[in-house]
């Protein structure tokens, strides 16, 4: 599917006077390494300041299995869901970060980064380990 965004959904967030630490973990994402074939395996951790909307977690976890065979490297990826996420949620701040198992001996941890402009992040969020 090329448009994958389309399979994400929102909600209407109820506290925009507010904001708000929400995570969400997948430890089952699954895709292929665009080299070899072979499957990737990843823990995605989401993190988010909602503005106006929020990510619905069925719709999520569909789009998070649609990469299950798609050969994609994973900074493509991670790279990937943040702009498909910040398309259809528009968060005031956002961070994936993308922890692949061992594989060949290398482990590998990947982390993107959004805010809007006027987003100042509150001293009690630890939001992001780029921070």
């Amino acid at each position: 599917m090329k448009n994958k965004s389309k399979l994400l959904e929102t909600f209407e967030n109820e506290h925009q006077d507010r904001d708000y630490y929400i995570e969400h973990t997948f430890p089952e994402f699954t895709s292929v390494c665009p080299v070899t074939g072979q499957p990737d395996f990843a823990t995605i951790t989401l993190e988010y300041v909602a503005d106006k909307f929020c990510v619905e977690l069925k719709s999520l976890k569909i789009y998070f299995n649609s990469f299950r065979n798609d050969g994609i490297f994973y900074e493509s990826v991670t790279n990937k869901i943040l702009d498909d996420l910040v398309e259809v949620c528009k968060p005031r701040y956002m961070n994936i970060t993308a922890e692949f198992n061992t594989r060949g001996g290398i482990s590998s941890v990947i982390e993107v980064e959004y805010d809007q402009d006027d987003f100042e992040e509150e001293e009690d969020f630890n939001l992001g380990s780029l921070n």
